[in-house]
């Protein structure tokens, strides 16, 4: 089960936080937003298909995701849980924590936003540029 989340760089992306990544559907964001990988986001966690929610609420079920810019590509691994709402219709975050709100779309995850490798951040701070984020779930 796949899905492909499209986003797009913001000036003010610097990928600090040590604990969760995340895409949002909002237009812009702050400094202050140092776990924002990309902006304009095609979806969020409520826009996701009912099937991989399904598969995300399995236990244990096992994550696979991939950020891609270019010809750069960042892979990680997390964790779906029943415990995950899903609901949130503005952002998806991923996080190294068991936490779960509505905006958490896995947990457990092996990277936060500061594992991106530089290169990447780099370029996802010129608006311009497209990146994806590619979900598996096993």
């Amino acid at each position: 089960m796949e899905e492909e989340i499209f986003f797009y760089g913001h000036p003010n992306i610097t990928a600090r936080h040590q604990m969760t990544i995340e895409v949002t559907k909002a237009e812009s964001l702050t400094p202050k937003g140092d776990c924002i990988i990309g902006v304009n986001a095609s979806k969020a966690c409520y826009d996701l298909t009912d099937a991989l929610k399904r598969h995300l609420r399995e236990e244990n079920s096992i994550v696979r995701m991939s950020i891609m810019v270019d010809d750069k590509k960042c892979d990680f691994v997390a964790y779906g849980s029943p415990s995950l709402i899903l609901a949130n219709k503005h952002d998806m975050v991923i996080r190294k924590s068991r936490f779960v709100c509505p905006r958490t779309l896995a947990i457990r995850c092996d990277k936060a936003s500061n594992n991106v490798p530089k290169d990447i951040v780099r370029m996802l701070k010129d608006p311009a540029k497209k990146g994806v984020l590619l979900i598996s779930v096993e």
